[in-house]
Parts: structure tokens; sequence; C-alpha cells
């Protein structure tokens, strides 16, 4: 190799290794940073203006739960999302609209909200012995409940274990609805392998904290809420998301999360097409997933049915109220 070689080749391992030495020292700077310099013990006040009660859950501990029963009728019970930082907040416009009319309950889910965090096992298990008990013990009556996005899975979970609980489910921007991948058995688990390496990785205790106070930025919130609305995002919105995700134990369940190891393989074929009970979905475009099989679902099932409220990218109860509204009632009108 000429000597003109022999020095471009040490430049571009002296590049390369300076960018190693960069990274690895931007990397330790951040975790740094996050442990000294980041607060996780923000005050946090409540989601909703309405009563919240605590109840102790056999299978998951505290959940926290907001309840305005000053009117009759059968109640209402909503599930906010499952995302970096959710909390019963999302649930908002719809808990302000139906309260006073009829039983409303707004449900802080494991690991969100002024629900416990603890270091545990997250799993779609969890979620649904969660909402089977607090239908049970707390609500105490059949059912009307509206799951967004991942926790559509958790509802329709626990009506197939225990359909006496639920009236009705609707579904706004569910999960579960894009092709399938590949139906071989090996490849499957491939994909399971994968969610329990990545979580093992992003679980690891010197790191953890410190990547998902970098997902949980305001920065990084507002920018993933930015693609879920046509509009302006509401910053009330922005804020809240903010304070829920800097608190005691917040990385737990959103590692879980995007690990995506809260997601019930083939939910569609498993769960959604074993439901016998009214259901509505609620839709239009949404970043984060899509509804491409669903209207076959829709076609074979009679007890399925969808309204499409455009333009809307996920989270239609808040930018068309009126119409969301409108969907929900008339079909709660024909039960």
């Amino acid at each position: 190799m000429s000597k003109t070689g022999k020095n471009v080749g040490k430049g571009l391992v002296w590049g390369v290794g300076s960018l190693i030495s960069g990274l690895a020292a931007a990397i330790g700077g951040w975790i740094v940073y996050s442990r000294k310099y980041v607060r996780h013990d923000l005050q946090l006040d409540q989601a909703l203006d309405a009563e919240r009660k605590d109840y102790e859950s056999k299978a998951a501990g505290r959940l926290s739960y907001y309840a305005d029963t000053a009117g009759k009728g059968a109640p209402l019970v909503l599930l906010h999302s499952i995302n970096a930082a959710p909390s019963a907040f999302e649930m908002q416009p719809i808990f302000d609209r139906f309260r006073g009319k009829r039983p409303v309950f707004a449900l802080d889910l494991p690991g969100f909200g002024f629900s416990e965090r603890s270091d545990r096992l997250y799993s779609p298990l969890l979620y649904l012995q969660a909402i089977i008990e607090f239908l049970d013990e707390v609500v105490g009556k059949p059912a009307d409940v509206v799951g967004l996005s991942l926790s559509c899975e958790f509802a329709a979970l626990a009506s197939t274990h225990q359909p006496e609980l639920f009236r009705s489910i609707v579904m706004i921007s569910p999960t579960g609805f894009q092709p399938p991948k590949t139906d071989k058995i090996s490849e499957r688990a491939e994909r399971r392998g994968a969610r329990n390496k990545t979580y093992s990785l992003l679980a690891v205790g010197l790191w953890n904290r410190p990547v998902y106070d970098l997902i949980s930025s305001r920065p990084s919130i507002a920018f993933f809420l930015n693609k879920s609305f046509e509009g302006i995002v509401p910053e009330r919105l922005i804020d809240y998301a903010y304070l829920t995700s800097h608190q005691p134990g917040a990385q737990y369940a959103p590692t879980y999360f995007l690990s995506g190891k809260l997601f019930t393989p083939a939910v569609r074929e498993t769960v959604y097409r074993m439901l016998d009970l009214p259901v509505l979905v609620i839709y239009d475009r949404d970043p984060y997933t899509n509804f491409e099989m669903m209207p076959g679902l829709v076609q074979e099932r009679d007890n399925w049915q969808a309204v499409r409220i455009s333009p809307t990218k996920g989270l239609p109860h808040w930018e068309r109220p009126e119409k969301t509204f409108n969907a929900m009632e008339s079909f709660w009108a024909d039960l």
C-alpha cells in the first residue's frame, strides 16, 4: 500500500474512533444530566375536574380513577391509550361531554397517572385483569366501554373473559388492524424474541430512565402529538403529558410498550373476531397504525360497525368532538 493509502486508512480509523468516543461521551453526559438535573417528581395535578378515587386491585395494585355518578343510565367507562406519556387526560373531552348525563368513569391504567407505577411485569394480562376487576367491583353494572388505541385491545380481551361486565365497546383509532406480515410460526417466534431483546436492552438500569427522559422530553412529546393532529395540538395536552411522564416509576410501563410487549399477536383473528357484543370503531388516519383489515371484519360480523371521522389523525374526540359524540350517541341509542 502506498504512503498516501496508509495515511487515508489511518485517518479513517481515527475519524471512526473519534465519532465513537464522541457518541459515548454524549451518551454518558446525558445519563449524568438525566440523573442530576431532570426532575422526576413534578407536582401532578388531577387530569380531570372530577372526584378522584383509588381502588386496590388484587391484580394491579392501586388503581386511580375519576368519577361523576350524578347521571342515570348505563355506566360509561373511558380507557386512555398506551404510549410514552398517557393518562386519563386524553379522555377529557368525552368525560366532560357525558358527565351529568350518565355515570362516567375514567381510569388511569396500571403504570400511568395516579395509579401504581411499580417496577413489575406489565402485560396484556395485567391490563385485562385490572379492567375486569374495576368493572366488577367499582362500576358494578354492565358498561359502555370506550378505548383509545392500544387500550381497545385490552378492553376486547377483558370482554372475552367476562362479557357480562360489558354492554358495548367503542374503539377509537384501535390497534390490531394492520395486515399480518407473515403466518410462519418461526417468524412469529423470531419477532417475540426480538421484543424480549429490545426490552432487555431498554430496561438496563443505567440508561432506562435517561432514555425515557429523552422520549418524554417536552420537544419529543410535542413532536409525537403533532403527528396525531390535523390542526394545532392543545398546549394543555402537551403540558399534562410532560407532567405525568416525570413521576417516580413513570418509565416502567412505557418500556414494555416501546419494546412491543403490550400488543396481542393476531388480535384481530384471536380476539376481535370472537366478540359478540356491539362494537363501534371510530377512525380516520393514524400515523402509528392503520385500519386496512378493519372493513373486512365489519362486513363479516353483524355486531361491528364503523364510522370514519375526517379529517383526523388518531384523536377525533379532540379534533372533531361533535361528530365523534354524535357517532357514539347514535350507536348507543340503537343498543
